[in-house]
């Protein structure tokens, strides 16, 4: 039978010939990550043994990978304590994957799998974390689960009872305008379908578009389908993922390019025409609240982030370091810059996207989740408003209820920390 990317890789990660749609499998897992929440999960998974006489070991160390992001440097005791639980326990698995907040191999989880090579097409992934979705921009099916689920997985090596949903096949052919962004082609997408438009179904990116964007525009769109509903994004296999992974992430081994049968049956295909895409913005409390920026221009700001797991990428700072060349951030406005992992921070600043930045105007910050988050660096006030390139605006995700964020793409948050209030970036040249 015709079968979808995610059919074929649950097809491959359970041993049968084929799969279809509503089928319960168990698929072994590929890579298992956590982040500071692993604290949880390693209670979870001491629990499973407790009382069994057996030594709790997880099922295969090199498969899991634990990254300390979300709270980096640690904001409280509580948090400090956490980490060194999950420091100690991965001494004591011998888990070789481990990021700390180290400036040689910190970063953001979602972009410490790819850069690092621990992600490959038609990979199982799982993380503890709902943009574990990002990672199917290299092919892989990659989504999020619970602690006690994650504890399962690190005691067996697989999922329970995953049902194989259906696919949504999204064809996107066409030109971005200049300043129009793969932020913007899926800002446009989740406004589209609504945030619960791809509920337990995945997101299938085909068309000229996707062919020609580079991996970090892809783990754009695949970060935030899960803000559409959807249980995954993915891209299939072509030359750029594997360019990618040779040239960036240093891959050396075989990989396997699967890619969706030709005849494969989707439940619902959307045709975007990028060259027709302007710059969008997701307007407070909802993601899918969703308007051309020429309905939202002029708004005043306090605050503007670019970075996070979304746009914290080269590309991205080298976006905003360009229109902010030789500029001033406005009078009286926040601008905070998060790149996604010391890998690129350092990048950044070799090629002087950074400075840029600073002369700016803009705060540097060390690579980490903590204002996406709303748990520290750069929460707002009450009655505060903030653009960001971040995944999230609900109501207290910048750790404030009382304030109000709006989501963007970078060259949108760079144009409008010039003028202080939302602007288009189109109107900067």
């Amino acid at each position: 039978m015709a079968m979808t990317m995610v059919q074929k890789i649950l097809a491959k990660a359970t041993g049968l010939p084929s799969v279809k749609v509503g089928d319960v499998v168990e698929p072994r897992v590929d890579v298992a990550m956590s982040h500071e929440n692993g604290a949880l999960v390693i209670s979870q998974f001491n629990e499973v043994y407790r009382g069994t006489g057996l030594e709790a070991k997880v099922w295969d160390p090199r498969r899991i990978v634990l990254i300390l992001d979300h709270r980096v440097p640690a904001e409280s005791s509580k948090t400090a304590t956490n980490q060194k639980k999950i420091r100690e326990f991965v001494a004591k698995q011998g888990i070789p994957n481990f990021h700390d907040i180290r400036g040689d191999q910190g970063g953001i989880c979602h972009q410490i799998l790819p850069e690092n090579g621990y992600i490959r097409p038609s990979y199982v992934v799982v993380g503890t974390d709902s943009h574990t979705t990002s990672h199917g921009a290299l092919g892989s099916f990659a989504f999020g689960i619970g602690a006690t689920e994650m504890a399962s997985v690190w005691t067996l090596g697989s999922v329970l009872n995953v049902e194989v949903p259906a696919t949504i096949k999204v064809v996107v052919n066409g030109k971005f305008p200049k300043h129009v962004a793969p932020k913007d082609l899926i800002l446009h997408l989740i406004g589209k379908v609504s945030a619960e438009g791809a509920n337990f179904r995945v997101i299938e990116f085909h068309g000229e578009t996707i062919r020609k964007m580079s991996t970090s525009g892809r783990l754009v769109i695949c970060n935030m389908s899960v803000e559409a509903g959807a249980t995954s994004g993915i891209v299939p296999a072509d030359e750029e993922t594997l360019r990618y992974l040779r040239e960036e992430a240093h891959v050396a081994d075989e990989i396997d390019m699967m890619t969706p049968d030709p005849d494969a049956e989707y439940d619902d295909v959307i045709e975007i025409d990028a060259s027709s895409l302007v710059p969008q913005v997701a307007c407070p409390h909802t993601v899918d609240n969703v308007r051309p920026i020429t309905e939202v221009e002029g708004t005043t700001l306090n605050q503007i982030v670019i970075g996070s797991c979304t746009n914290g990428r080269l590309d991205d700072l080298e976006h905003a370091a360009d229109i902010l060349k030789g500029k001033k951030v406005a009078p009286g406005l926040r601008m905070l810059v998060f790149p996604a992992t010391w890998r690129i921070y350092k990048q950044a600043l070799k090629k002087g996207y950074l400075e840029q930045l600073v002369d700016a105007g803009a705060v540097i910050m060390n690579p980490g989740c903590g204002c996406c988050l709303g748990v520290h660096q750069g929460a707002l006030g009450d009655g505060e408003v903030a653009l960001a390139t971040t995944n999230r605006n609900f109501k207290g995700r910048m750790g404030n209820p009382n304030a109000e964020v709006y989501l963007c793409s970078p060259a949108t948050a760079a144009a409008s920390a010039i003028t202080g209030v939302i602007t288009d970036p189109r109107k900067e040249g």
